[in-house]
């Protein structure tokens, strides 16, 4: 038993480089920001915001890590207008070329919404799900494109935003 134990460990030591190296440079942590376009109960707007995650190589051509965000739009009709953004997620990687990373993602999502001229608010929560493609500009930069759906309780209804962003991995 010892023996399989030791050969299992000993395989996983040796390829886990390898699996590092097939998935560079979409590995360790990383921080950008994003802007784009933004739907929320019919009403278009601007979103802008920061994310910062870590990747991690599941396999030669697999990713996998949590990723946090903070964001705000400019949509905001009827006098209520939605002050912030936070999501929790994690995503699934898997390296297409050495140069380009194509994900999935799911996870939790909390709104802010507030009235305009008041200081009344409450928050929604949902769950977010989205893909996208990351592109390595250098082994450190990054640009990237995605679509993201959050799908709120309380039949509140949903919200659409495909947002484009820069990043770096440290």
């Amino acid at each position: 038993m010892k023996t399989v134990i030791f050969a299992a460990l000993a395989a996983a030591a040796v390829s886990a480089p390898a699996f590092a190296q097939d998935a560079a440079p979409f590995t360790g942590p990383r921080a950008g920001v994003t802007l784009g376009y933004d739907k929320v109960g019919g009403e278009d707007g601007f979103a802008y915001g920061v994310s910062t995650g870590y990747d991690l190589a599941l396999a030669p051509r697999i990713t996998f890590g949590p990723e946090v965000s903070l964001s705000d739009t400019t949509v905001g009709a009827g006098g209520t207008e939605i002050s912030r953004d936070l999501a929790a997620s994690v995503r699934l990687g898997y390296v297409v070329t050495p140069r380009i990373l194509a994900f999935g993602k799911v996870g939790y999502a909390n709104t802010r919404i507030e009235a305009s001229n008041s200081n009344f608010g409450f928050s929604i929560e949902g769950v977010r799900y989205g893909g996208g493609v990351e592109f390595a500009v250098t082994g450190n930069t990054y640009i990237s494109a995605e679509y993201q759906r959050t799908e709120y309780e309380d039949n509140f209804g949903g919200r659409d935003a495909g947002v484009v962003g820069i990043g770096f991995r440290f």
